[in-house]
């Protein structure tokens, strides 16, 4: 059997969908080697997604570049691709689906940020979800969500019957484990970075609320004798000029680092030798970049995403500077109370797989598949 997979996440920088879609075929793939297993976009590939081709030999990246009557790629070109390669099933991994054929489709919702929290996201981007969103539920056989917290809203505000959306776990990918400290040392010297540090990683965008880490960060250096340096990893996202102007005006500005965008290999570097991992964001649909950073052994403070718990994290309102700054100092100060997340977290990562991820994922495909069976 040939099953579809959209490949666009990967076209780009990896971050937590493509993360996910990279993690998730590779998984699939492994678990059902008598299926084939094809990541499809209508884009080049990231050259950092090339990696895939050193897993299972059922799974292959497809760059199906679309001839003048496909450039409408969900409504001409991956029906038509789907259409002439026989594929059986596929999984929109990002939102969406094709809008024609017969095919039994997948889609999975990270999240209703576009929806719920739409002054975090370009107008442009908040239109076409509000058009999108509800019309690709409606269209998809079924639903994947992060989190039971994304599935409850899936059901009411997109209007979706329950039984047709089913929340399944992410998980930290195979690589974020905890490095040596003399491994650490080496990737901070080349970064830049000092031994004493917290650490924020993630897309700089409004949605992940640095401001609120900034006001923060700045209130421990106004307040206390305390000099951690605060090291910021990711890509610029929509709005970031906001954020690098405050931190230009910010008169504790040479104590931040911004690194930009790093390998997952320097990111668990990073994460296996903060003093705390930092995560504000105002909504998540799961929070993976906090599981990462725990599976590396992080002590993590965290808004109150889905995949945190109190007793795993430090959680706080993504409004709360004066509470995210206790918790900072805290951390700083207290290497037992830094021992003890420690060891909560590595054992709260160890909870999660790819592998669970994937065998729920294809019970999904399969019941999708017996539905389509029954219809025909």
């Amino acid at each position: 059997m040939r099953i579809g997979l959209d490949g666009l996440p990967l076209t780009q920088l990896k971050t937590g969908v493509g993360t996910y879609t990279f993690e998730l075929a590779r998984a699939l793939a492994a678990q059902a080697p008598d299926d084939e297993f094809q990541l499809v976009s209508p884009r080049p590939f990231d050259p950092a997604a090339a990696s895939i081709d050193d897993g299972p030999g059922n799974l292959s990246l497809v760059y199906s570049r679309p001839n003048l009557l496909e450039q409408r790629w969900w409504s001409l070109g991956m029906p038509s691709y789907l259409r002439r390669n026989s594929i059986a099933l596929f999984h929109g991994t990002n939102f969406e689906v094709p809008l024609r054929g017969n095919c039994p489709t997948v889609v999975t919702i990270h999240d209703l940020s576009l929806l719920l929290h739409s002054s975090t996201h370009e107008a442009r981007a908040v239109l076409r979800g509000r058009v999108r969103l509800p019309r690709m539920a409606r269209r998809a056989s079924f639903v994947i969500t992060a989190s039971e917290a994304v599935r409850r809203e899936v059901c009411e505000h997109l209007r979706v019957e329950a039984e047709k959306v089913i929340a399944i776990p992410l998980a930290a990918g195979r690589e974020f484990v905890r490095v040596s400290p003399e491994a650490a040392a080496e990737v901070r010297r080349r970064l830049g970075v000092e031994d004493g540090f917290i650490l924020f990683a993630g897309t700089i965008e409004p949605r992940k609320n640095l401001v609120t880490l900034l006001r923060a960060f700045e209130e421990v250096l106004r307040t206390t004798e305390l000099r951690p340096q605060l090291v910021i990893a990711g890509k610029l996202g929509w709005k970031q000029k906001d954020l690098l102007e405050t931190l230009e005006k910010s008169v504790l500005s040479e104590r931040i680092k911004l690194v930009g965008y790093v390998s997952d290999t320097d990111l668990r570097a990073l994460y296996s030798s903060c003093l705390s991992f930092i995560y504000p964001s105002i909504y998540e649909g799961f929070g993976l970049p906090p599981l990462e950073a725990m599976a590396c052994g992080a002590p993590v403070i965290a808004s109150a995403v889905p995949s945190m718990t109190n007793e795993v994290a430090r959680v706080i309102s993504p409004t709360d500077v004066h509470g995210l700054a206790r918790h900072i100092v805290e951390l700083v100060s207290d290497s037992r109370v830094r021992e003890s997340l420690s060891a909560a977290g590595l054992k709260h990562a160890a909870k999660f797989s790819w592998a669970q991820t994937a065998m729920l994922t294809r019970e999904v495909y399969q019941e999708a598949l017996k539905r389509a069976s029954q219809k025909s």
